[in-house]
């Protein structure tokens, strides 16, 4: 795609390498960018090409090439002197000031010079851009900020008429009262200076009771006899023959209801 050969609105318009053609199709063509307000790019531009230059929404690349020349006739190859005069006053001031005139042969302006001269940089935005932010918060109300600052509730007189109607009575809170650091106690006590509630409440816990020495007969001397040897079950008694009878298996064999 090129300068007349352009890709879909509004997708901009990038000029890659230009070599010119009829003024007329340019001029044609340069209007429509006009009204589209289409963004034009220029690295390479040649001839009929350069009356992008004449667009608001133009920019080139510090390397992009542009070439002049006078216009001529595409049949005798003579100069028209009232088309150059066209072409040369679409030009910006500043580069006309560079240019000075047309000739026959190219003059060239790089994209550096063409920047310096007033040309908006393609690296450049053609408008400053817009950050998407979340919607700020609504700003608080001066009575509002008065009331939060004292700490005072804003619905505190609904809330208390309400209660007064259904005769709802808040308990009064009680002040919390802290423990009397223990020297000043030490103090109060020795003068006397506390009273009778207020010395049982700081004196302190009585001791628990001394454990008896012997709990039902028991004493802990017990303790004394326990690594000694756990006496094991009783040994069964010999077998005994009756009369006329045999052995059967020999004496040392114990019964099966005598294993305990």
């Amino acid at each position: 795609m090129g300068y007349l050969y352009p890709p879909p609105s509004p997708a901009p318009v990038i000029v890659q390498k230009d070599v010119g053609g009829l003024v007329s199709d340019y001029k044609a063509i340069t209007e429509v960018y006009r009204r589209e307000n289409r963004e034009v790019r220029l690295h390479e531009c040649r001839s009929a090409c350069t009356l992008a230059l004449s667009l608001p929404n133009v920019c080139v690349y510090p390397t992009s090439v542009l070439k002049f020349h006078s216009a001529y006739h595409r049949d005798t190859k003579q100069v028209d002197q009232s088309v150059s005069a066209d072409l040369f006053n679409a030009y910006p001031e500043a580069v006309r000031q560079r240019l000075g005139y047309l000739t026959r042969e190219y003059r060239s302006l790089s994209g550096r010079e063409l920047i310096e001269l007033g040309v908006r940089d393609c690296a450049k935005p053609a408008s400053e851009t817009m950050i998407a932010r979340a919607k700020p918060a609504p700003q608080a109300q001066p009575a509002q900020v008065a009331m939060a600052a004292a700490g005072a509730n804003p619905f505190a007189g609904v809330v208390d008429g309400v209660k007064s109607f259904f005769g709802v009575v808040e308990p009064t809170r009680q002040q919390v009262v802290y423990a009397t650091p223990a020297p000043r106690i030490a103090a109060a006590l020795t003068q006397g200076a506390l009273s009778g509630r207020e010395a049982r409440e700081a004196a302190p816990p009585p001791a628990p009771p001394v454990r008896p020495a012997d709990l039902g007969g028991r004493s802990e001397a017990r303790d004394d006899r326990r690594d000694a040897p756990v006496a094991g079950p009783p040994e069964p008694p010999p077998p005994v023959l009756m009369a006329g009878a045999a052995p059967i298996l020999p004496l040392t064999f114990t019964p099966y209801a005598l294993i305990r």
